[in-house]
């Protein structure tokens, strides 16, 4: 019965030409519907550079005594968007920027003010203020683009922001550098031996003036006269006394510059030994990914290894200087006395960490041969690559070993001394701000002695035997920092008068500064732009898709299909006649007269039941429903583009999605009539609202997130995705098994739930028929 219904259907829908067109129409409609919609949001964020943004630039810039540079970041900014091609820039003024977003001449505007740069140097000031740039939006004109402008907008605040720390970064570097630089020149080593005799004379007039002192202080049991002597004399004491406090301050400046520059090259030192480690691990990293490549392209392969071998090689020379800086460090150590008691620990030090240096210098060299030797096995044997592979690993981790062994022996064995010597070097500043004010009551007692001997001479005696014991005790204080000056080996070089072997030691240590000095001038940019930029974002693509338009080919590829669906039971017929029925039967034109009305089910007592008449006339709506799924899903992978990994399981998706939809919209319609088609396009409405096929389903209200599972776009969207891009686990076969899932009750209402509302159907027919209208 169903094969009869469908030959007769079959010969009614190619019995003529204009049939035939129809029929084709039925098929093609809905495979146009997507391809417009997949074609016309194929790439619409790659189009961006013609929507049209405005800049204008007001900054006067800014320059300052603590940064002598000129720094003007709205110049900066429109330097940048030149090279930029996201979207249009237009360079006007900032009366013209904001009235073309006004007339919708221009999306946006971006207007720099006067005071950015100014603002944004505040940092170093107390009173610090927010730079803001002034964004005009027009959100009226398209409801995508103010979204699109937003990211323009945002990728010029994030250039300021990394320009404006890089620069900051680049002159505190470079800052530090000179303070490094001057720490270490012939210039201070002279203020250094300067103030060192400086420092001596001072004592030797403090100790003068205090024996004059005590021989006055005697003489006036029998002379008042020498009063008056005494007063020039006092006056001749207040005034050394001054000059050895201006003295002691020089020297608490030059200390305090010494403390600064051996903190900036334990710093130093840090960094470098933590930048060799760091290239280990990317060297670690493009082994990894070369040997990853042997069996699909093996010379490229080798050419990598070749290359990374060249590269450990030119790295030895890293190693030649800091072993080059340590020889020279020894040399100067040797020629400490052997009783200091440093020289042997300062000698133990450099041997160990020269022993460690080598010891890392011969990993590297066998590491590099390593790699050259693998760079050949790649192309002739994988077995043999694939153990050096792993030996090539090991050896990269012996090297790492090597290089935290040298790190480690440096801040037990070297640090300590530095900071021992930074130490020291405090030690002596906070005595000097002891030796200053001591030196300040010194002078005020003077003139208060001086004041007090024209009226009371046993008061005067008494007074100069206090300023006697002062004088001597501030000499005393200048010899100490004198002594520890010449120990620590502030006076700058090896050949200081006065100083002794331990000048040699800060030979030693400068020449080492220099070293690290250097090497962090010549990393000064590559660390601002660090400061600058500390995190990277590294892009993975999970599943990835080539365009936009291919994400959004399953959205519009269901949707054509549901539509196709509707169309189908807006075109053909759903119900079978009398007349149908009766040829079927072989009972001729017409069906024997019965009681009751007719319709569906009113020929079963013939053998053509219910059931039969829904499944004969359903096949022809299947067999175009199938048509249209295969068009649409061909059209979509080889007119359009669209990405599809698995070809045969994305056209599945579009049969069972042609198969469940029709059975459904057919259903409703053979049910309900007109209604049920209306019921279709209901559901339609609510699939594309809430299928998160263009927004993500977490995005939309909370009634949409609740129906979701329930309808059938959300599950062959998804199906589709998955024969895209591939899928996870058994993603693709779950979501195959949901869709398919809705037939059972689509088909419960078909065969079962129907026959009940079979006579309702007919009566409301009728009544919409009756008003001529319906």
């Amino acid at each position: 019965m169903i094969w009869g219904i469908f030959k007769r259907d079959m010969c009614h829908a190619t019995r003529n030409v204009i049939a035939v067109i129809v029929s084709m129409g039925l098929v093609v409609v809905p495979a146009l519907y997507a391809w417009f919609n997949i074609a016309a949001s194929w790439d619409p964020y790659g189009n961006t550079k013609a929507l049209k943004v405005a800049v204008a630039n007001n900054d006067k810039g800014y320059k300052s005594d603590l940064i002598p540079v000129r720094v003007n970041v709205g110049e900066t900014i429109i330097s940048t968007l030149h090279a930029n091609d996201q979207l249009d820039w237009q360079f006007v003024k900032s009366d013209k920027a904001i009235d073309g977003v006004k007339s919708g001449e221009y999306y946006a505007a971006i207007v720099i003010p006067k005071g950015f740069s100014a603002d944004m140097m505040t940092l170093f000031s107390p009173d610090i203020k927010h730079a803001q740039l002034k964004y005009y939006l027009n959100e009226k004109i398209n409801p995508i683009a103010p979204h699109i402008t937003d990211q323009g907008a945002t990728t010029v605040v994030n250039t300021i922001d990394k320009t404006f720390a890089k620069t900051i970064a680049q002159v505190g570097l470079d800052l530090a550098s000179s303070i490094l630089h001057y720490s270490q020149s012939p210039q201070m080593a002279e203020y250094m031996r300067n103030l060192n005799g400086n420092l001596t004379t001072m004592a030797d007039t403090l100790s003068g003036a205090s024996q004059q002192v005590t021989s006055y202080s005697q003489l006036l049991g029998s002379a008042n006269d020498i009063v008056d002597s005494t007063g020039k004399l006092l006056a001749s004491a207040t005034k050394a006394g001054k000059q050895a406090q201006n003295a002691l301050k020089q020297g608490k400046s030059g200390a305090t510059s010494f403390t600064s520059a051996g903190a900036n090259v334990t710093s130093s030192v840090n960094t470098a030994l933590d930048q060799v480690s760091g290239a280990f691990d990317q060297v670690a990293a493009k082994v990894n990914k070369a040997f990853d490549a042997i069996g699909k392209d093996s010379d490229t392969a080798a050419s990598q290894l070749t290359t990374l071998s060249e590269q450990v090689s030119s790295s030895e020379s890293l190693y030649d200087t800091y072993i080059t800086s340590l020889n020279h460090m020894r040399e100067s150590v040797e020629q400490l006395p052997d009783s200091d008691s440093a020289k042997q620990a300062l000698m133990e030090a450099i041997d160990r960490e020269i022993t460690l240096l080598e010891a890392a210098k011969g990993d590297s060299q066998k590491l590099a041969q390593q790699l050259k030797d693998a760079s050949t096995q790649v192309t002739q044997d994988t077995a043999a690559a694939e153990r050096s592979r792993e030996e090539i690993l090991n050896r990269i981790t012996s090297a790492k070993q090597s290089i935290s062994n040298v790190r480690d022996d440096y801040a037990t064995n070297v640090k300590p001394k530095i900071d021992a010597l930074a130490s020291t070097v405090s030690t002596l500043i906070s005595q000097t701000d002891s030796m200053i004010t001591q030196l300040s009551g010194t002078a005020d007692d003077l003139d208060d002695v001086t004041g007090d001997v024209g009226t009371n001479v046993t008061s005067i005696r008494s007074a100069l035997g206090a300023i006697a014991k002062k004088l001597d005790s501030s000499a005393a204080t200048v010899k100490e920092l004198i002594t520890k000056l010449e120990t620590g080996g502030n006076a700058g070089d090896g050949n200081s008068d006065g100083g002794d072997g331990d000048n040699d030691a800060s030979s030693s240590d400068s020449g080492e500064s220099d070293e690290l000095r250097a090497l962090a001038t010549a990393n000064a940019s590559t660390l601002s732009t660090l400061i600058s930029a500390p995190v990277a974002l590294h892009r993975v693509s999970v599943y990835p898709i080539a365009n936009y338009g291919s994400a959004m080919a399953p959205f519009y590829t269901i949707l054509s299909i549901w539509v196709g669906a509707i169309i189908l039971c807006a075109m053909l017929k759903v119900t079978i006649s009398d007349r149908e029925k009766a040829h079927v039967l072989g009972l001729g034109d017409t069906l024997p007269r019965v009681p009751g009305p007719s319709g569906p089910g009113n020929a079963s007592r013939w053998g053509l039941r219910l059931d039969h008449e829904y499944f004969g006339r359903y096949t022809i709506f299947a067999l175009l429903a199938l048509l249209q799924g295969t068009l649409v899903c061909l059209g979509d992978m080889y007119f359009l583009g669209v990405q599809a990994n698995h070809a045969l399981q994305f056209l599945a998706v579009g049969w069972l999605a042609a198969l469940v939809f029709s059975n459904i919209v057919y259903t409703l319609t053979v049910s309900f009539g007109d209604i049920g088609k209306a019921v279709a396009v209901v559901l339609l409405v609510m699939q594309v609202a809430g299928s998160g096929g263009t927004f993500p389903i977490e995005t939309l209200p909370k009634f949409f997130q609740m129906l979701y599972p329930f309808l059938p776009f959300p599950h062959a969207i998804d199906a589709m995705h998955a024969a895209m891009a591939g899928s996870y686990g058994n993603e693709y076969l779950l979501d195959m098994v949901y869709l398919a899932l809705f037939l059972i009750p689509s088909l419960l209402l078909g065969l079962v739930l129907r026959k009940p509302v079979i006579r309702l159907n007919n009566w409301v027919s009728r009544n919409l028929e009756s008003t001529k209208v319906m």
